[in-house]
């Protein structure tokens, strides 16, 4: 079994914290993605679990070994990387076979696994070209299928699809979800692209400056982010924040900043620990509507099957409205929109927290 535990994990560069104390359970067979702004520290922690970087502190576990002083080598993971990391002398059959051949794996028992991976992958036409003759999403598939003939516990993937295309990325996660479906590992994929963690991910760890803000699934995070910053974070495009204090009469009444006012729905947040208070709406949520709240039209991204509205509330403040299909809205425009109660989200402006009471 290969289940990952990390207890309280630091890691420290002199005087300069990158990893916090990170508690995770990531349980056998599932695919973890680690997601966050460039510099979070989600890199380092997937070294980390790797072998490749030490710990200054905490435990990581995996199965029932506590891992914290074996090498990399001997950690029974296989990585894959942004830069692909192939042996620029050797042809892909070679590059697949490396590994086996220096642990004394039986030639037999090679060309078995080569054969099967390379089939797995569509890169069996390829076995006897080198990496400067393969394609960005073929010299992948080879760096991926170098990982699975060592058949680990554990697959890890440092933003793999990074120096691919727009449209072969996608191709490629699909691939990778497949081959996930397909083994049953543990993998543990690391990305700075939301998209890429919402589509392939069993759970999601949400990192910000070395500390993980929020653990759980796809779709949890996304409707019940536990702050501003992983609703900002999840969902494309981003979650619009209006700025606004709650009534001193009326605890109900959302007074925004640009002058309107909304009623919020009674049990549906928890008491304020403050009167300032900032609502949280997606872009997809947004309605049009004879009056409510003033948007001026600044632009519009209009794609064919939707359409993105850009605009400035009274106060300069941006949002974004998302509209399917094509829309005749045009830059000068002025609309009006509201926020549908059932799909509001209220922050406390001081600490951040989401004031969203889960009724589930």
């Amino acid at each position: 079994m290969a289940r990952i535990q990390l207890k309280n994990v630091k890691k420290s560069y002199g005087p300069v914290d990158v990893i916090k104390g990170i508690d995770l359970d990531i349980q056998h067979g599932e695919f973890c993605v680690f997601v966050g702004p460039s510099g979070c520290g989600k890199s380092t922690l997937l070294r980390m679990i790797s072998g490749l970087e030490g710990i200054t502190d905490g435990d990581i576990i995996i199965g029932d070994d506590v891992v914290n002083d074996v090498p990399a080598a001997e950690r029974e993971l296989a990585m894959v990387f942004q830069s692909y990391a192939l042996y620029p002398h050797m042809t892909v059959r070679q590059n697949l076979t490396f590994g086996l051949e220096n642990i004394n794996t039986p030639k037999a028992e090679i060309d078995k696994k080569v054969a099967e991976v390379a089939k797995m992958l569509q890169i069996d036409q390829l076995l006897n070209r080198r990496p400067k003759d393969l394609s960005g999403g073929q010299r992948q598939r080879v760096a991926i299928g170098r990982a699975v003939v060592r058949e680990p516990r554990v697959f890890l993937f440092d933003e793999p699809l990074s120096n691919l295309d727009a449209e072969l990325r996608v191709d490629m996660r699909g691939e990778i979800a497949d081959l996930h479906q397909r083994l049953g590992n543990t993998m543990i994929y690391v990305t700075h692209d939301q998209v890429e963690a919402m589509t392939m991910a069993d759970k999601i760890a949400v990192l910000r400056a070395g500390e993980v803000e929020q653990f759980g699934a796809p779709l949890d995070l996304y409707n019940y982010p536990c702050n501003k910053f992983v609703a900002g974070f999840i969902g494309s495009p981003k979650m619009n924040f209006l700025e606004g204090r709650i009534d001193d009469q009326n605890r109900n009444q959302l007074n925004l900043d640009t002058g309107e006012a909304i009623t919020l729905p009674e049990g549906k947040f928890s008491q304020q620990a403050s009167a300032a208070v900032t609502l949280g709406i997606r872009p997809a949520h947004l309605v049009l509507a004879d009056q409510g709240i003033a948007v001026s039209v600044q632009g519009v991204e209009q794609l064919g099957g939707e359409a993105y509205v850009f605009g400035t509330l009274k106060n300069g403040q941006k949002i974004t409205l998302h509209s399917p299909g094509q829309t005749a809205i045009a830059r000068g425009d002025t609309l009006f929109v509201r926020a549908p109660l059932d799909n509001i989200h209220l922050f406390d402006s001081e600490t951040t927290r989401s004031l969203l009471t889960r009724t589930e």
